[in-house]
């Protein structure tokens, strides 16, 4: 499938939707962070270049924030900044379930002393989307936690809503992934991923793990990252060791060590902290040799299998 010539996001107008009317209003997105500086100079092309420099700025200001927390908002500073381009749409919640449609008109500006004043303009379009008309699918997406969270992968979907313009009633559309051939089997591991999150304290690797948290919010599902999603990042209960968790629906092959490792490879470059080691656990429903053969050249990847139950009660 053709890559699409724009991007899609959904940006968050303040926590919980705050600053929305007055971003709707005068025509911005926008982030704050706490980084109280003209970025205009500092934009790089590549992210890391941008995390690099700053990540330090925002420690020295938030000696409470551990990196993970400091690599999520640098990154999400420079996405709304420079990694959404001109052109791109965003979907924007306005705190009521509704989603506000807008496209980027322009590049990164400063505006000291007001709400969200890291700003790009962006021009609303008289579209709303309720949250109840999108798929499954997209609702997880755009209801992700963070300032921003990226949701090409339902383009799609969102340009048959776009299709409504103007005035015309949203359509109730149920699409699929474009990057996952089976949309069932997207569905099957997001409902997995879910289940694994709320249930974590009955699983054994909550003995020595918590899903990282943020402020009291769960950040550590659908962790973003340059190498892709991670389904769950974990962090031991003395914060020396970070977890990576891949889940799959089904059986897991030897392709999804390398998924992993490179996962890990960017959590140790980009996340832990100097003490802080790296493990992997892969949860799937089983495995096979090719697999085992691979896990036994990488002693810090576990493998876990999940059970289904399922049974029908006459009453």
């Amino acid at each position: 499938m053709s890559k699409p010539s724009k991007g899609y996001y959904r940006v968050m107008l303040g926590r919980q939707s705050v600053h929305a009317a007055e971003g709707l209003a005068s025509g911005f997105i926008g982030a704050d962070y706490e980084i109280n500086q003209d970025l205009s100079a500092h934009l790089p092309e590549a992210w890391r270049q941008f995390n690099a420099a700053f990540i330090p700025v925002y420690l020295a200001s938030h000696p409470d924030k551990s990196r993970i927390a400091a690599g999520l908002a640098c990154g999400a500073l420079w996405t709304v900044a420079k990694g959404i381009r001109p052109g791109d749409v965003v979907l924007s919640p306005d705190g009521t379930g509704v989603y506000h449609v807008g496209v980027v008109e322009g590049e990164y500006h400063h505006a000291p002393g007001q709400a969200l004043p890291h700003r790009r303009t962006v021009k609303w379009l008289p579209l709303t989307i309720a949250r109840a008309a999108m798929s499954e699918a997209l609702r997880n997406s755009t209801g992700s936690i963070g300032t921003v969270s990226t949701i090409t992968d339902h383009h799609q979907e969102i340009e048959q809503f776009l299709a409504a313009l103007p005035g015309q009633a949203a359509p109730n559309i149920v699409a699929t992934d474009p990057v996952v051939e089976d949309p069932v089997a997207f569905a099957m591991e997001k409902h997995l991923e879910d289940f694994l999150v709320k249930n974590w304290g009955q699983t054994e690797l909550a003995q020595a793990f918590k899903v990282y948290e943020e402020d009291g919010e769960l950040v550590g599902q659908q962790y973003g990252t340059d190498a892709g999603p991670i389904d769950v990042l974990a962090v031991s209960k003395d914060a020396q060791r970070l977890l990576v968790v891949e889940l799959k629906r089904g059986r897991a092959s030897d392709v999804v060590v390398g998924q992993i490792l490179r996962y890990m490879g960017y959590v140790k470059e980009q996340i832990a902290e100097p003490h802080q080691t790296v493990e992997g656990a892969i949860i799937a429903l089983d495995d096979d040799q090719k697999l085992r053969w691979a896990l036994a050249a990488v002693p810090n990847i576990s493998f876990y299998r999940y059970q289904v139950s399922f049974k029908l009660i006459k009453h």
